[in-house]
């Protein structure tokens, strides 16, 4: 099959883009190299990528002539890319053009694919707002800019199934951790602040909030299943990720634990819109998908931890 892999230069499409293509896929990506973030991380996970023989049209998703720079014969879409997390330094304009209108574009290219099995469109547990304990039927309630326009991206999705145009699927994931972590996210930066010796900010009272930390293997492992299950996942909404919960102390003490160092805290004010527990309740994904997350979060934060080690210093 000819797979398509938006935001592939990124953390979670990286790795899917390999898994893929190891299982025998054609992958093509695609990603905007947007300054969000380290550009030489971009490229770092480009050029592994590139050794395995995976391609990456820098292209931005905004941009309304998709149909003509992009592949014709695209037999599965997986939509990563996106205006990601809850920063200060991104406007909501930044937030609906990157998860709205990207996402619409995008939809519009697929419109045009004469042989698309699925568009599988990457949501977020931030859909459901503060709390994220509960199962696809819940009303959700998301509390910032980003779960807002994921929300809507996710239904400009699913809206093609409802009218039968194509098959498509939603797949809300959780706390994703490991190797090639955005540097502005949690582990990540615990260990570059237990290498280089600097504080780690932790949000005003964020030290007790719940989180399913998921290894990126584990949420990669759900993703591709839905490949020979179209029928099955059309139209839905699947959360993947763990049900075991950890505190973001816990998060800290593994990182100190696997490099042996203490880190030092610097306390900062709350984060508006940040979660205060997200705990995936798996149920579906199990039914249809025989979802079975297995690393813990020791192992997941050693394999991250390793991949740093062999990057960055």
């Amino acid at each position: 099959m000819k797979i398509l892999i938006t935001g592939a230069a990124g953390f979670i499409g990286s790795h899917t883009a390999e898994r893929l293509q190891s299982l025998g896929h054609e992958v093509i990506g695609v990603d905007n190299f947007s300054s969000y973030y380290s550009l030489a991380l971009k490229k770092l996970n480009e050029k592994a990528l590139a050794e395995k023989g995976i391609t990456i049209i820098n292209k931005d998703l905004r941009d309304t002539d998709l149909a003509e720079v992009l592949p014709k014969d695209i037999n599965y879409i997986f939509h990563y890319a996106a205006q990601p997390g809850i920063s200060k330094t991104s406007t909501f304009e930044d937030y609906f053009s990157n998860n709205i209108i990207a996402t619409k574009n995008l939809i519009d290219y697929a419109l045009t694919l004469d042989h698309l099995e699925l568009f599988v469109n990457i949501g977020t547990s931030s859909i459901y707002g503060l709390e994220a304990t509960f199962p696809e039927t819940v009303a959700v309630k998301p509390a910032s800019h980003y779960g807002v326009t994921k929300l809507a991206g996710e239904q400009l999705v699913l809206q093609k199934s409802r009218e039968n145009i194509f098959k498509s699927c939603s797949l809300r994931l959780y706390s994703v951790i490991g190797p090639r972590e955005r540097p502005e996210k949690m582990y990540t930066k615990l260990i570059a602040c237990a290498y280089n010796d600097t504080a780690f900010p932790l949000y005003e009272g964020s030290g007790s909030h719940l989180r399913s930390f998921t290894y990126v293997g584990d949420i990669v492992d759900g993703v591709v299943s839905v490949i020979t299950n179209e029928e099955k996942v059309n139209g839905e909404i699947i959360n993947l990720g763990t049900e075991v919960e950890h505190t973001t102390q816990d998060g800290i003490e593994a990182v100190e634990k696997i490099i042996g160092k203490s880190i030092k805290i610097d306390h900062v004010d709350a984060r508006a819109g940040d979660q205060l527990r997200t705990k995936a309740n798996i149920d579906k994904a199990r039914k249809l998908l025989n979802y079975n997350p297995k690393t813990t979060l020791l192992e997941g934060v050693e394999a991250q931890v390793n991949w740093y080690k062999a990057n960055f210093l």
